[in-house]
């Protein structure tokens, strides 16, 4: 267990803060499950860099069909994080959670090979989603609480660049496999679910048992715990957020040690707080008109006339843009502010919906839609979970993590609903120009919202 039964530290220790060991950069933990995310992505984007062409070309989905199944793929694992992220806090074993979710989406790799139907392809997909929920928040609770608060967007834009090493191999050993095997989508099918199983031993094996804090101590509990860790960059939470939270704290650590079982209206109660609020609220609005990945794809496909057997590369791009800038810009957030890098990934997304819409039809626009989707990607993955630590207590930070992975999520679901069915009755050029005005006008709400106090950043 993680979060386990310990005695205040002295007061002089704590006024000090977390101590760091000598040129330590990151945390092990941070290292092994970046290993783990990097595995199970290789495994993982083998299936998501064929399944858009195999929906569409092989089973001959329509769009509106598409974005139904891409939703349900990204709105179960939706739900279930608020389901793993509590019942990580609460059991106080974030890697047994996280073990599970890993399990099942490696159990589900090899039900491809049997899904001919759109209800049985959704079953297993929705199922193979259900094991990214219960790991995501969990997985990204571990992160933050072995991590000192002023070096989160590091730590985070390190395993998210370890996690897209996955992603830009998982494509290349796709689009390999197309080309040399027989049966290529079922080949594909089979090697993801070996690989999976790779990544479920290395998380089983290496990551510790017992969670470790950034002073090298276990993580600290509600007891000993401050409600929040505000830092400028961040907005900073407000005094009314720090009384909000404080009542949650004490009822967690009314048990002798700080052990009572967390309860699922003292995570609810997070949403009290004014700057978790805003960040839950703008993180969904901002999801509400992000296109999914497989639908840029598929419109970059059309709009560049790039061959099926070179549509497995597209990830690639994406991922390899990611990988390069995932750390820089982490250590970026940490310097000049998550809001305002946050911000600024979502305005980079706009120019890629532009440049799908309005550019020209040469070589050049899929290097530069795939550069600046990349881009987006690292400004913004790792920059809003960094953001979160700031806010949420440790003893309730999977339950907070899950908190705005939801709202997120739930948004994008709607979003590829729409998106699809925006397609199906006008096509993908009308469908398009809405999503980037949507974009454009939640991007100006959102900076208004989480425009810190003083406006400084």
């Amino acid at each position: 267990m993680y979060l386990t039964e310990r005695s205040a530290p002295p007061k002089a220790d704590a006024d000090r803060g977390p101590r760091r060991g000598p040129g330590r950069k990151v945390a092990p933990v941070v290292l092994v499950l970046g290993t783990v995310s990097l595995i199970t992505d290789i495994s993982s984007e083998m299936v998501t860099a064929v399944l858009p062409l195999y929906l569409v070309t092989t089973l001959g989905f329509s769009p509106l069909g598409f974005g139904t199944l891409d939703g349900v793929y990204n709105g179960v694992s939706a739900l279930v994080q608020l389901t793993g992220g509590h019942l990580a806090d609460r059991v106080r074993n974030h890697k047994l959670l996280a073990g599970l979710g890993y399990g099942l989406s490696a159990l589900c790799k090899p039900l491809l090979l049997l899904a001919g139907s759109i209800g049985t392809l959704g079953a297993v997909l929705a199922l193979e989603r259900t094991g990214k929920g219960l790991r995501t928040a969990p997985r990204d609770a571990m992160i933050s609480l072995s991590t000192p608060a002023e070096k989160q967007g590091r730590a985070f834009g390190v395993h998210r660049a370890m996690d897209t090493t996955g992603a830009m191999l998982g494509p290349l050993a796709a689009f390999l496999i197309l080309r040399t095997a027989v049966d290529g989508y079922d080949a594909v099918f089979g090697v993801s679910a070996c690989v999976a199983v790779l990544g479920v031993l290395v998380l089983v094996l290496f990551v510790p048992g017992r969670q470790r804090g950034p002073d090298g101590r276990q993580p600290v509990t509600a007891d000993s715990a401050p409600a929040t860790e505000t830092s400028p960059d961040a907005g900073g939470a407000t005094d009314a957020g720090v009384d909000q939270v404080a009542p949650v704290q004490e009822a967690a650590s009314a048990a002798p040690g700080g052990r009572q079982p967390v309860r699922v209206r003292e995570a609810l109660a997070l949403l009290r707080v004014p700057r978790m609020r805003a960040l839950a609220g703008c993180a969904a609005l901002l999801g509400l008109t992000t296109v999914s990945d497989a639908f840029v794809y598929l419109l970059l496909q059309r709009r560049a006339g790039i061959g099926e057997e070179w549509f497995p590369l597209l990830p690639l791009g994406t991922a390899a843009v990611f990988l390069l800038l995932a750390v820089p810009f982490g250590a970026l957030a940490d310097r000049i502010g998550r809001r305002t890098v946050f911000l600024a990934g979502h305005a980079v997304l706009l120019t890629a919906y532009a440049l799908l819409l309005w550019a020209p039809s040469t070589s050049a626009l899929p290097v530069l839609v795939l550069a600046l989707h990349g881009t987006f990607y690292a400004a913004t993955d790792g920059v809003l979970p960094a953001a979160l630590a700031d806010i949420v207590p440790s003893h309730l930070r999977a339950s907070g993590l899950a908190i705005v992975g939801t709202g997120q999520a739930l948004a994008r679901f709607c979003c590829s609903l729409a998106f699809g069915a925006a397609w199906t009755l006008w096509g993908d050029g009308p469908a398009l120009a809405g999503s980037a005005i949507g974009l454009l006008c939640c991007a100006v709400v959102a900076g208004m919202v989480l425009r810190p106090a003083g406006g400084t950043r």
